[in-house]
């Protein structure tokens, strides 16, 4: 509850984004081959950008 109000930090955004992808890529794995490889490159590059941080 003390946290309500706490602004996220870069890295937790793009933590969460990446999972999103992570998640949605799984998703389509099942479905459309194509479509999920391009959520995997998606995610990569925000594994890249987490990486890149202090």
């Amino acid at each position: 509850m003390f946290g309500l109000f706490k602004k996220k930090t870069e890295r937790v955004k793009l933590n969460n984004q990446y999972n999103k992808l992570m998640k949605e890529a799984f998703e389509l794995s099942k479905i459309n081959r194509t479509a999920s490889d391009q959520k995997y490159a998606q995610a990569d590059a925000i594994q890249k950008k987490m990486d890149s941080l202090p």
